[in-house]
């Protein structure tokens, strides 16, 4: 088994469009799930946004991206916002940690755990039998997941 860090792009509407054209770029493809196929009804805010989506290619690269929900305006990258009380800083990435099996990811998601902001618990979700989000004690976001084996 192996851990594997990805980097996670933050965009504001263009995450399809990055990620059609960093496929393109180094001779790969592209996936993206949408709100909408996770369930938010067409036509409501943000239901045509990526949530979650990758571009793969056959020499190795990766990247993640997807669409800060609630945001159309150009990002500024290091900006903050407060939102139900929670300070949101506008960061241009994540770094992403995938592993194959929630066992895999549970023992550094509890090591990253110590000291940091817990975004979203370590816990099966619609498009992953793990995913958490936390910021780390040094203001790093890792978005950790149970990743499946890409083809």
């Amino acid at each position: 088994m192996t851990l594997t860090a990805t980097t996670h792009l933050n965009f504001h509407g263009e995450a399809r469009d990055a990620l059609a054209f960093y496929a393109t770029a180094f001779g790969g493809r592209s996936t993206v799930t949408t709100y909408g196929d996770l369930g938010m009804p067409a036509g409501l805010p943000d239901s045509d946004k990526v949530v979650f989506g990758a571009a793969f290619a056959p020499n190795g690269f990766t990247v993640m991206a997807y669409d800060v929900p609630g945001r159309t305006e150009p990002r500024t990258p290091g900006s903050t916002r407060r939102e139900n009380g929670t300070t949101i800083t506008d960061e241009p990435f994540f770094l992403a940690l995938g592993g194959a099996s929630l066992e895999e990811v549970t023992g550094p998601w509890e090591a990253l755990s110590d000291g940091a902001t817990v975004i979203e618990p370590l816990a099966a979700s619609a498009w992953s039998a793990g995913f958490g989000m936390l910021t780390d004690r040094f203001g790093v976001t890792w978005a950790v997941s149970v990743t499946p084996a890409q083809a």
